[in-house]
């Protein structure tokens, strides 16, 4: 996320970063206090920015960096004229009031000539402490310390705001707030942008790039989803109520002006003229576990079942591999994405078989980031973000059944009674273990 923002505000990711996995704390080199703030308007992942003035793996090799710090560069903050306040932030574990103090106390040596003022200060400068990962295992003193003045914080509140659970449309599959906000970010939406959702269900994904400014739209194959009918998803509710839709959940957080329109249709035929149209597609296909994946089929066809909406609206559906989604996805991405859009989708994967080799690939996007996100202990899903490199052309339409990647991926067709077969052999187990 971090990466994707830094590309939109005009900066870059430089490979010298010191990134510290194991770490909660992460030291970036970035050009502008205004590049930083631009980065934490957008972030639901980063909680606050420091400009950092010092930082050592002890409290004397942290004082000895404040002092090498220029003090031309401090100067501006520590002006006779001006108010300021330290605030202390410990990982991993708690300090009294007394301990907090006496560290405070320590940095006297740093020419603060302001007054103190802890309710409304100009300046806020932060001591953050990090006591490691483990929190059986809690070192006496901090592993790492830094020093800095506070710029800005991240974008967490967003979480609490726009959560599923005030919602007033959702459905079995409605997208965490917080991941769709990290969707929005890969896709590096921004104002006046056109995103499409091409399995847009209750429309989670349209939200978080609306709120960041662009214009969202979407499709779906399941009619009552997309005009709010049948039952509810939501508990202890039957039926879904009259204004139950997408546009009301738009609505809801004052976002209804960037809703174009949802459409009921199959993302796997063309509705759409040629040509490029969108700066973004950010979607969360079926897996089979609470959705099935579907495709619209013909009387001709293997009939999977036939449906009727309230509405006596009839079709009838047919068998949609997770292999055939994907592809057919990337091939969309690939011709309909404008130059340099991006396109952001959840891959499931079964653990024990996952090589970086099952990643879909096709030659007009190119793979940015893949990060996982754990379902369980023998599967997950992984956030795949795309980029349009390429100009689609005509021979690259079915380019990837060409490079052996499709093959790799069928194995994943079976996805949903392979995640079901880890639940029945732990329910196994369990009983098992009861017995004895």
């Amino acid at each position: 996320e971090i990466t994707s923002l830094l590309s939109l505000c005009g900066g870059q990711f430089s490979g010298e970063q010191e990134i510290r996995v194991n770490s909660p704390f992460w030291i970036l080199n970035i050009p502008s206090e205004e590049m930083a703030r631009g980065l934490m308007k957008r972030t639901v992942c980063a909680k606050s920015i420091f400009e950092l003035w010092g930082h050592g793996r002890s409290a004397g090799e942290l004082y000895a960096s404040l002092k090498n710090y220029p003090t031309d560069k401090m100067l501006p903050y520590l002006q006779s004229d001006s108010t300021y306040k330290i605030h202390i932030h410990t990982f991993n574990k708690t300090l009294t009031q007394a301990q907090k103090i006496k560290k405070i106390d320590a940095l006297e040596f740093l020419p603060f000539k302001g007054k103190v003022n802890l309710k409304n200060p100009e300046h806020i400068f932060w001591i953050l402490e990090d006591y490691g990962m483990n929190p059986n295992d809690v070192p006496e003193d901090p592993i790492h310390l830094y020093f800095g003045r506070w710029i800005a914080d991240g974008q967490r509140e967003l979480i609490e705001s726009y959560s599923v659970k005030k919602r007033h449309f959702i459905g079995n599959t409605s997208m965490d707030a917080c991941l769709s906000f990290i969707m929005a970010n890969h896709g590096r939406v921004k104002p006046n942008d056109i995103v499409y959702d091409p399995f847009v269900g209750t429309g989670g994904l349209l939200i978080s790039s609306a709120h960041f400014g662009a214009y969202v739209c979407g499709t779906d194959i399941d009619y009552n989803t997309i005009h709010g009918l049948g039952k509810a998803s939501r508990k202890n509710q039957k039926w879904r109520g009259p204004d139950e839709n997408i546009r009301a959940n738009l609505r809801q957080y004052g976002l209804e002006k960037y809703y174009l329109d949802a459409l009921v249709a199959d993302s796997s035929r063309p509705i759409w003229r040629k040509g490029m149209l969108f700066d973004a597609i950010i979607t969360d296909p079926p897996y089979g576990i609470r959705e099935a994946p579907r495709r619209m089929g013909s009387q001709k066809e293997t009939v999977k079942s036939v449906e009727r909406s309230t509405e006596n609206h009839f079709f009838v559906s047919s068998s949609y591999h997770l292999s055939d989604i994907f592809f057919d996805l990337l091939k969309f991405g690939a011709e309909y994405l404008v130059m340099g859009g991006r396109l952001v989708y959840w891959l499931p994967i079964y653990r024990p078989e996952y090589t970086e080799e099952i990643i879909p690939r096709h030659p007009c996007l190119k793979l940015i980031s893949n990060c996982e996100q754990m379902l369980s202990s023998h599967t997950s899903r992984r956030l795949i973000t795309m980029e349009k490199v390429k100009e689609f052309k005509d021979q690259d339409e079915n380019s990837y059944l060409l490079d052996g990647q499709y093959m790799p991926y069928r194995g994943h067709n079976s996805f949903r009674e392979k995640y079901f077969s880890g639940v029945t052999k732990r329910i196994a187990k369990e009983e098992k273990d009861n017995q004895k």
